[in-house]
């Protein structure tokens, strides 16, 4: 599919059929023993996406882009950044303006749409944790390219690497009517992103980071820099 039509189907799914799911995985509230497993895999990888940036963020201007319901944003505006928090779902980007602590909400702007929009401005970084994970490798790097432009430090973001488990999972997935899918992570290979990255013509560079897996959680950070 187009990134277009991606997003749509990303913002249907999130606003419309996975919000209290998403809601209570991202809290603190009781889960399923395989939801525990992806909550403390995805509390992994914002530790490790945030290590990669300063640790004192004063004055710095930082895109979170796909906010979900807020927990990097809130982490990255308590490091003292002017966070600009983004996400395609209405719904979680009112679940993140409530948890938002009320001493931190002077460092946030909260805006719902494309994480790509122009309008959002430029930034210092960008971080990006599981909002790419649905899109094409030609979609991707398009989008790291655009975003390179309007970043002078780095960004840090996830894909679904192209291991056997996720490669038969999306196979399964592609299997079922387009009416009755949910998005479907597409897999990547750090190489592979790299190319079509350079293909763009961009000056950005990647580098690959720590691959977390946690029982159903499996996601490749990685890093764009100039």
């Amino acid at each position: 599919m187009s990134y277009d039509r991606t997003l749509a189907s990303v913002e249907t799914y999130f606003d419309k059929t996975a919000t209290r799911t998403w809601e209570r995985l991202t809290s603190d509230a009781p889960v399923s023993r395989i939801r525990e497993t992806v909550r403390a895999g995805r509390d992994r990888m914002r530790a490790q996406i945030l290590s990669r940036l300063p640790d004192d963020l004063t004055g710095a201007r930082v895109l979170d882009a796909g906010c979900g319901a807020g927990q990097m944003t809130a982490e990255l505006a308590a490091r003292g950044a002017d966070v600009v928090a983004v996400d395609i779902s209405p719904s979680l980007v009112a679940i993140a303006r409530k948890r938002l602590p009320i001493d931190l909400s002077a460092r946030v702007s909260f805006h719902s749409g494309d994480m790509l929009s122009d309008r959002l401005g430029s930034f210092d970084h960008v971080v990006a944790m599981d909002s790419l994970i649905y899109y094409s490798q030609a979609d991707i790097s398009r989008a790291l390219a655009a975003l390179a432009l309007r970043m002078s430090g780095k960004m840090v973001f996830t894909v679904a690497p192209r291991t056997p488990l996720l490669m038969a999972m999306w196979r399964m997935g592609q299997m079922f009517p387009r009416a009755d899918r949910s998005p479907t992570m597409v897999p990547h290979a750090a190489q592979g992103l790299s190319r079509a990255l350079a293909e763009t013509g961009t000056d950005a560079r990647l580098s690959p980071l720590t691959r977390i897996t946690s029982g159903f959680y499996i996601s490749q950070a990685m890093e764009l820099s100039r």
